[in-house]
């Protein structure tokens, strides 16, 4: 071997077919008992058999979806754990509070229903100039179209004050008169037996709890209630 080398040189091979020979010629004069045949691989043979066990590799993953499953159950886990944690706060999260109260205190409450009809006291239509309405109180004091809640026996109505009243009521300690539907609905969570006449024997609700959310831009005073005139 070493001499075909030397011929080589004498012969006029290239650089890098004289550096493989070289190299074979080694690896043969250290085994005298290895195969006759060529026992190095070129890059181009190392590569191609990368190339191969690569293709190999990814075959297989494709071929095992038990492994797949296994790789993707720890992701999709922690997806669905995080969902259910996501909903756990949504759920325990504290409820939405309404508008905090300017102004609250109790009081006893009439009703009304005054439409110019003249029925039961009626004193003609609104002074707001709104039309007689459920939700709309009257006030001796308030600024017109104050936002007011009302609040009776665990139930509520938000209404606003549209009217002016009770007049001489008032000065015994009577500050809102209420819509008759609201009056009912507040009594006992009935109807009233029509807009004039709430249907019940009870004319008053006492210790009715109200709470002004936003003073309105009408005539009026802020504050505390104050009798009819006042």
């Amino acid at each position: 071997m070493q001499q075909r080398a030397i011929n080589a040189i004498l012969t006029g091979v290239t650089g890098t077919a004289l550096a493989g020979m070289l190299v074979a010629g080694v690896a043969a004069a250290s085994d005298d008992s290895a195969p006759g045949e060529k026992q190095f691989l070129t890059q181009e043979a190392v590569a191609a058999q990368q190339h191969d066990a690569r293709q190999g590799q990814a075959q297989n993953k494709a071929e095992n979806p038990a492994q797949k499953q296994t790789e993707n159950k720890t992701p999709a886990g922690n997806a669905e754990q995080q969902q259910k944690q996501r909903e756990a706060a949504k759920e325990s999260a504290p409820a939405k509070k309404g508008p905090k109260a300017l102004l609250s205190g109790t009081t006893t409450a009439s009703y009304f229903w005054d439409d110019g009809s003249g029925i039961r006291g009626d004193t003609g239509a609104p002074a707001s100039g709104k039309p007689m309405q459920k939700g709309m109180f009257a006030s001796p004091s308030w600024p017109m179209l104050t936002k007011v809640k009302v609040s009776y026996k665990g139930r509520t109505v938000t209404g606003f004050v549209g009217d002016r009243g009770p007049g001489e009521p008032s000065h015994r300690g009577i500050m809102l008169d209420l819509d008759t539907y609201t009056f009912r609905y507040l009594l006992d969570g009935g109807k009233p037996k029509n807009k004039y006449h709430a249907g019940s024997g009870q004319g008053h609700l006492k210790g009715l709890k109200w709470e002004v959310l936003e003073w309105g831009k009408g005539a009026g005073k802020k504050g505390k209630p104050q009798p009819f005139g006042s």
